[in-house]
């Protein structure tokens, strides 16, 4: 993953010449862009980076805005910056379409860590898998070829929205803790306050929900987790 290229979107000089800085330093080839205007003109002139690290709070173009205008035609995974108490905002964040999210100001080590979880995901998510194709209700998931499918129809998920539906339909009416599915689909322990995984159940709930209509497939358990309930019952 050393040869990853990563731009900073950031309206904080000082901080992204600090964060450039050590993640070169650390092998990564990093672009910077001092506000939401700038990367978009770096994006629309077909410019390709591994991941983007976006601050949320930016005048003129704000991160939102920016990650709202870009998916879904440009896929590059994206971590956005956060405030300590947006948390709205890093629900919006996920909801159209980050991988993950960092509260500021950041340890430029839980960045790094952080950027290589993101792009380890990625990475696999490139990789042919020979596996099981998985079948609920009408929903198929092919995950060699990264697909989700209600009859001929397509269900379009991200990277982490697929790799949640897969971990269900890997264990039906099995208990999967937050804990698990964070290590699991995010490369990353869970952490206090984190909401990251909520929203991506949330997330495959509401997309994958759609083509169920009115059945409960995925099930909150009170203090433990989800589980995906079983077809056959």
């Amino acid at each position: 993953m050393s040869d990853a290229h990563i731009i900073l979107v950031d309206d904080d000089i000082e901080l992204t010449e600090l964060l450039g800085d050590y993640l070169t330093a650390e092998g990564l080839t990093i672009s910077i862009a001092n506000s939401g205007e700038e990367a978009l003109s770096l994006f629309k002139e077909g410019a390709q980076f591994d991941l983007a690290v976006f601050d949320i709070m930016m005048p003129g173009i704000s991160g939102l805005e920016l990650l709202q205008q870009l998916r879904p035609s440009v896929q590059v995974p994206v971590i956005m910056l956060t405030g300590r108490g947006g948390d709205i905002d890093r629900i919006l964040g996920l909801e159209m379409g980050a991988d993950d999210y960092l509260s500021k100001p950041c340890n430029p080590r839980e960045l790094l860590a952080r950027i290589r979880s993101v792009l380890r995901r990625s990475r696999l998510t490139e990789q042919p898998v020979a596996d099981t194709v998985l079948s609920y209700a009408q929903i198929t998931l092919d995950p060699s070829r990264r697909q989700v499918l209600c009859g001929d129809e397509v269900i379009e998920l991200t990277s982490a929205e697929f790799n949640v539906l897969h971990q269900f339909m890997q264990h039906p009416g099995e208990i999967l803790s937050k804990s698990k599915l964070t290590e699991i689909v995010l490369h990353r322990p869970l952490t206090p306050y984190d909401r990251a995984i909520d929203v991506h159940v949330s997330r495959v709930r509401q997309k994958v929900g759609a083509f169920l209509r009115d059945k409960e497939f995925i099930k909150t358990v009170r203090g433990e987790g989800y589980l995906l309930v079983r077809d056959d019952v």
